[in-house]
């Protein structure tokens, strides 16, 4: 698997809406994998399969119920239509149980091919100062991390040793690449190129650790 195909494979998109907190940014991810609807579905929902192309979680895994991924976000599980839809809160750092202001949507919908397509919304109230130093790779890189790990899964594969992988020539590569792709479709959506392109240089710097 070339993982740069697979980064470059992902539909990006980034805009605003409202939450009841307060005015949202969007990032939006599409991509198709080559597997049927069910099967993907029970890779988003088996705790066992999540552990193996994303984290361990753990928790009350049903409607209303709270989810942790270890080392990662936690929250609230807000709607589960097999195999379709799901809606969670996404927070870190904070109480999951009653802090908002953060949702992922993940759809799936099936492909005429017999695959499946993944639309995954993260609709977050963030700060100014963030946005303006980050932009949508702050959360967008590792989305695309998460759905290159899925792709793997759904493949029969493994990254083995995640962790030095991420410190490998490969995974920088992959990084750039992902957030450079998040800076063109935050150019798409209006903003300010300069503004883009330092935010990127940012992104950049954080995910290859020369943030100084």
């Amino acid at each position: 698997m070339d993982f740069l195909d697979e980064i470059k494979a992902v539909s990006r998109e980034v805009g605003q809406q409202n939450l009841p907190e307060g005015p949202a940014r969007t990032v939006v991810l599409r991509r198709s994998y080559a597997a049927p609807r069910d099967d993907v579905w029970s890779a988003l929902t088996d705790p066992e399969r999540v552990s193996r192309w994303f984290l361990p979680i753990s928790g009350d895994l049903r409607v209303g119920g709270l989810y942790q991924l270890e080392g990662n976000a936690g929250g609230r599980i807000l709607r589960c239509e097999p195999p379709a839809l799901i809606v969670v809160t996404w927070i870190f750092g904070a109480d999951i149980a009653t802090t908002t202001g953060s949702e992922v949507h993940i759809t799936l919908t099936p492909e005429p091919d017999g695959g499946t397509e993944l639309t995954l919304r993260h609709i977050a109230v963030v700060e100014p100062e963030r946005w303006a130093e980050y932009g949508p790779g702050a959360t967008g890189v590792g989305w695309d991390l998460a759905l290159l790990g899925l792709g793997v899964h759904l493949a029969g594969g493994e990254i083995e040793n995640p962790e030095e992988w991420e410190r490998s020539p490969e995974a920088r590569e992959v990084m750039v690449t992902s957030a450079e792709s998040w800076g063109a479709a935050q150019r798409a959506s209006g903003e300010d190129p300069d503004a883009v392109a330092a935010s990127v240089a940012n992104v950049i710097a954080f995910y290859s650790g020369t943030e100084g």
